[in-house]
């Protein structure tokens, strides 16, 4: 199979510094990210935001960006982009998840929590006052 002696050559030429083989990976190997993507995409909820052509250019950026990974060949390079494409969706779905449990709720620093207004302060003593009675009454729920 050239495409695959091919693949694995650029892979090695990349591994020794060749930018240019990067280049000219790019072209063989963009199909088969894109079905690896959209495997993936089909997988995820109708509904979901992140498009098919998104997971392939982080993915892509990814890949162009990784330092210590020595390529072996054209499974190796597909098999460490199927994992960084499913590490992308995860922290995709975790990034969402986090939105809907309050990740859009306005934070306040301590020294801005400390300025309340006097009715707080009512509030926050009579507060106190009701649970220092419910200890009398039942040290647990206090």
């Amino acid at each position: 199979m050239p495409a695959d002696i091919d693949i694995t050559a650029l892979l090695v030429d990349w591994n020794n510094g060749d930018k240019s083989a990067m280049e000219r990976l790019l072209p063989l190997v963009e199909k088969e990210l894109h079905r690896l993507a959209h495997a993936y995409m089909r997988r995820e909820d109708p509904n979901h935001t992140l498009q098919t052509t998104a997971l392939i250019n982080e993915t892509y950026m990814r890949l162009v960006d990784q330092r210590k990974v020595q390529w072996q060949n054209r499974a190796h390079f597909f098999g460490i982009a199927a994992q960084i494409m499913r590490r992308i969706l995860l922290n995709y779905a975790r990034d969402q998840n986090r939105q809907k449990r309050g990740g859009k709720a306005i934070h306040v620093s301590l020294s801005q929590v400390l300025i309340m207004p006097a009715e707080k302060d009512r509030e926050i003593i009579a507060l106190n006052d009701a649970l220092n009675r419910l200890d009398a009454v039942d040290e647990r729920k206090a």
